[in-house]
């Protein structure tokens, strides 16, 4: 959670505020996340060629991808708690595994009455291409009324 903003005041945030934050997908993370998700698609699996037919490497799941999304959300914009009310994502190309990701999130728009947060979506690959874009909508949890 973030230090230097009070949870209870939604003016903390403004249009155009902006966070990102990297990460680097392995093997382990694919793993762990086909387990969880009893996603086994071969696309994701090193030890099959089912993906040579698609891609030039193994992807990542896309509820991985996601995961660095929310991530953002949780630790740094709005950083405090909060609930994701709506998500739009396009996933415009795979994303690899061992390829360092950059999600980034822009506030677009805030409706103070509902205490709702719109923000643009825009994940990037190591070459700067647009890997995922979109927007999320999130409800601010606070004390105030």
């Amino acid at each position: 959670m973030r230090d230097d903003v009070d949870m209870n005041k939604l003016e903390q945030f403004y249009k155009g505020q902006t966070a990102r934050l990297q990460r680097t997908f392995t093997e382990e993370d694919v793993k762990k996340s086909s387990e969880l998700t009893k996603d086994f698609s071969p696309v994701y699996n090193q030890k099959e060629d089912v993906w040579k037919k698609f891609y030039e490497k193994p992807i990542v799941p896309a509820l991985l991808t996601e995961g660095l999304i929310t991530q953002v959300i949780s630790e740094k914009l709005p950083g405090v708690p909060c609930v994701l009310l709506q998500k739009d994502l396009v996933f415009y190309h795979p994303v690899h595994v061992g390829e360092e990701i950059t999600a980034e999130m822009v506030v677009i728009d805030i409706n103070a009455d509902r205490k709702w947060v719109t923000q643009k979506v825009t994940c990037l690959d190591e070459d700067g291409k647009e890997v995922i874009k979109g927007q999320v909508v999130i409800l601010l949890l606070s004390n105030q009324e």
